[in-house]
């Protein structure tokens, strides 16, 4: 009975050893290690990849896409774009939100509706339709052939801060217009702005929203 007592004693303060140590390694040396190697290797990736105005000012990370929409206005279920802006891709996730009101979101994820997806396919036509009559203009006309897949459609994440440089281009007139500014003006800065593949050859040339914007406004002065 004594030595069942001693070893049960013996194994239970083995494991009280064993979880002091194994917290302390696992919970706070490494992941302080990784924080330290993070912020001396990559503090701009380990902090959230944020992105800063002229004012120095955090205004989002280059990794989630924002909204740009004019105020709520009464009786409109959805606030309606700022047409003064580079518009995002169209964001359908998995639910709403009462925190977050820059993305219609809970999560990200994306719609998981098939091709041909009844609510789905009339996203789309609706989406273009809307395309076409915000992006055109009185100098410029908009076809429906001329708007790309990224402009209808959402991304896998929901939240894809780029959007296709055919898409930013096809939206120049229209900022350029409400804006009050050279056509010229606006196409160098989304040309400015265009990545291009990563290592040359991996993805797709793809322009940052907030970036573009940001330009914009310092190019606008507002």
């Amino acid at each position: 009975m004594n030595n069942t007592a001693v070893n049960t004693a013996r194994l239970l303060g083995a494991g009280a050893r064993a979880l002091l140590v194994l917290t302390l390694v696992t919970g706070v040396c490494y992941p302080l290690a990784v924080t330290g190697i993070a912020q001396a290797a990559f503090p701009h990736r380990a902090n959230g990849s944020e992105i800063t105005d002229g004012d120095g000012r955090v205004v989002g990370s280059e990794l989630i896409g924002q909204r740009y929409d004019l105020p709520p206005q009464a009786g409109r279920a959805t606030p309606a774009p700022d047409q003064r802006w580079f518009q995002p891709r169209p964001s359908h996730g998995l639910g709403t939100n009462t925190v977050n009101r820059q993305y219609d979101l809970l999560v990200s994820g994306a719609t998981n509706r098939s091709g041909d997806n009844a609510e789905l396919m009339t996203w789309v036509r609706d989406a273009k339709s809307a395309v076409v009559r915000d992006n055109s203009t009185a100098a410029y006309r908009v076809r429906a052939s001329d708007v790309p897949a990224d402009a209808v459609t959402s991304s896998g994440s929901g939240l894809d801060p780029h959007i296709s440089p055919e898409y930013a281009r096809l939206q120049v007139h229209r900022v350029a217009e409400r804006n009050k500014l050279d056509a010229a003006q606006v196409e160098r800065l989304v040309t400015d702005h265009t990545e291009g593949r990563v290592l040359g050859f991996m993805g797709e040339p793809r322009v940052n929203v907030l970036k573009l914007n940001i330009a914009l406004r310092e190019l606008t002065g507002r």
